[in-house]
């Protein structure tokens, strides 16, 4: 088939677009497609307008690719595409508004509050708020961004402040969550619509602190344990919880959903990625290759799931 990825995109997360795509277009091309490559732009969308292919890959992440925005373009342009749809990627990318929708179905989330960040929002007021409604530690981000970028958790009252600044700085909203401390984990998720399966648990250690963006994309950054060091039954919850959460808000084909397990045994969903890392040091490529589907395969299988 002729297939073009989209990569690069104008989100904090570039770098890590290009990284995965350089993947995903090596793979199809060993698969046997003809492969193009479209360094994606909101200003240069005549691109993507004058597109002649069978599908398109998308390979961005963040604004303008991972929220619904791409997707409602190929949508209008009658372009098939890999992944969610305009709905599921909008309402994932919106960790606030998926998180009210998994503690829906039931699944644990960590009590968490939006605020609007306009011009005429006053910081002290936020700032004031926060206080009143969360205890030490919690965790300051902006709404719609990923891999922690604005990230930042709050141990005492004098960086409140600077945290709900550094998240403004990357979204309208802000996110403040009670810190949960506990084990990182995350589930991939693939197959037909009604039909998902959950691939084996990852569990995370971090080099870091925090599984924070060099951890998730620097070589050595973080350790990949597969499967997870948890039993049956906390592992076969957990994967139950990553297919509700994928069917919930209505994902197609592939995610990612994210989780931190609890010394209690409580596994709270952090949120969901409708387009996960294709890099070569993403969880969901060492999940698949965890039970014997090499990296072409994989992509393979989003291709023909996709179709």
């Amino acid at each position: 088939m002729k297939i073009a990825v989209l990569y690069g995109g104008v989100s904090n997360e570039r770098e890590v677009s290009i990284s995965s795509s350089k993947g995903i277009m090596k793979a199809l091309e060993k698969n046997g497609h003809d492969v193009i490559g479209i360094d994606f732009h909101p200003e240069r969308l005549q691109e993507v307008i004058e597109l002649n292919v069978d599908l398109v890959f998308i390979g961005l992440h963040g604004k303008h690719g991972e929220d619904g925005c791409v997707q409602g373009l190929l949508d209008m342009l009658g372009i098939p595409y890999v992944g969610s749809g305009v709905m599921a990627s909008s309402v994932a990318m919106n960790k606030f508004k998926a998180k009210q929708l998994f503690e829906q179905v039931g699944i644990p989330v960590a009590k968490g509050e939006q605020y609007r960040m306009d011009q005429e929002t006053n910081i002290d007021t936020v700032v004031n708020h926060i206080h009143t409604n969360f205890e030490f530690p919690f965790v300051i981000k902006p709404n719609r961004e990923g891999s922690t970028v604005g990230l930042t958790i709050v141990r005492h009252e004098s960086e409140t402040k600077e945290a709900v600044k550094k998240a403004a700085e990357n979204d309208l909203y802000i996110l403040v969550e009670q810190f949960i401390k506990g084990k990182e984990l995350t589930v991939p998720v693939l197959g037909e619509i009604h039909k998902e399966k959950s691939l084996p648990i990852i569990e995370i250690i971090p080099k870091n602190e925090l599984y924070d963006y060099e951890a998730k994309y620097s070589v050595g950054g973080s350790e990949h344990i597969i499967p997870a060091r948890i039993d049956e039954d906390l592992t076969e919850k957990i994967q139950a919880y990553a297919v509700l959460a994928h069917q919930v808000l209505g994902c197609e084909t592939y995610s990612r959903a994210d989780f931190l397990l609890t010394e209690e045994g409580i596994p709270y969903i952090l949120e969901v990625n409708t387009l996960p890392g294709m890099t070569p040091t993403s969880l969901f490529p060492d999940a698949a290759k965890s039970i014997g589907i090499s990296y072409e395969e994989m992509i393979e299988q989003i291709i023909q799931l996709s179709l």
